[in-house]
């Protein structure tokens, strides 16, 4: 059967002879292995600071307008501690997934003595990825704006500027669920602050006079309506993209399922780290997702 020239194409991407090893110098040596992942993106730099902004503006607005002429003291109390430790808890989430290394593959490691590393057998091809001269990893593919190759890159998100990947995705869910939550939980203190306002005199409501109050309140439903349907539907992609086992990418492209089946759990247990605990639903806790082997090279 004849070939298609996007086959023929393709055909020769994977000819170990077409990789130029000569072409790539040495990946630069780093000076420390735990230096920090930070993407110099301005975009994604102002969408972070609005990002934590609005997280201010919602606690500012919870804390000071809502709670704090509360004439139960054990209602703001409970309510002003649990939205507090759940925007630290957002926060914290968005810091990790901002500044954690996505699964970066090795800038121009497709050198001549790598490729020899890999001990490929007859039969055996690897790809070389163009733009950042690395040998990419099954399943990797190039982000334009950090200029790398990441493993199982799902989508680059400019809300905390980085690429969601292998080892930043759990840090990531962690982030849409507790912004899900916090707007939830200040969409449904707003919806008893106005019932209690319009029962009472709008001047005892507030500590602010009643058309910053109103002008406050409708603000915070507006950020927190939006946020609420975005980060919810965010977290429901990332759960089934994760239980499936296929990143958002490869369902756009459609590509060709090569990895071995895993059990919905297992994969949860990939991402989230195993076994299941209380850290899955910390930000400061890692997942032990192991050390990349050299078949992750082969195809």
């Amino acid at each position: 059967m004849r070939k298609s020239p996007a086959n023929r194409c393709r055909d020769i991407e994977r000819q170990a002879g077409y990789l130029q090893p000569e072409h790539c110098a040495p990946p630069p040596t780093l000076p420390h292995s735990d230096t920090m992942w930070f993407i110099r993106d301005c975009c994604g730099i102002v969408c972070g600071v609005i990002t934590w902004c609005l997280v201010f503006y919602a606690e500012f607005v919870v804390l000071f307008v809502v709670l704090l002429p509360a004439k139960n003291l054990l209602y703001s109390l409970f309510n002003g501690a649990l939205f507090s430790v759940l925007a630290f808890l957002a926060l914290a989430s968005h810091a990790r997934a901002m500044c954690t290394d996505p699964g970066a593959v090795p800038k121009g490691n497709a050198t001549k003595e790598f490729i020899e590393s890999l001990q490929l057998k007859p039969g055996q091809v690897v790809y070389k990825c163009p733009k950042c001269c690395s040998i990419k990893p099954d399943r990797a593919h190039h982000c334009s704006v950090c200029k790398r190759c990441i493993k199982k890159m799902d989508h680059h998100c400019p809300w905390v500027n980085n690429c969601v990947g292998e080892k930043n995705q759990k840090f990531f869910v962690l982030f849409t669920m507790y912004i899900a939550l916090i707007s939830l939980h200040a969409l449904v203190m707003v919806a008893f602050h106005f019932i209690f306002c319009f029962e009472s005199d709008w001047t005892k409501c507030s500590t602010f006079s009643p058309p910053a109050t109103v002008i406050l309140l409708i603000l915070l439903c507006f950020e927190g309506l939006l946020f609420l349907i975005f980060t919810s539907v965010m977290f429901g992609t990332q759960v089934h993209s994760i239980c499936a086992d296929e990143t958002g990418i490869e369902q756009l492209k459609k590509e060709e399922r090569r990895w071995a089946k895993r059990t919905k759990w297992m994969n949860m247990r990939v991402v989230f780290g195993h076994p299941f605990s209380i850290a899955w639903l910390s930000p400061f806790a890692t997942p032990d997702h192991g050390k990349a082997d050299y078949y992750q090279y082969v195809v």
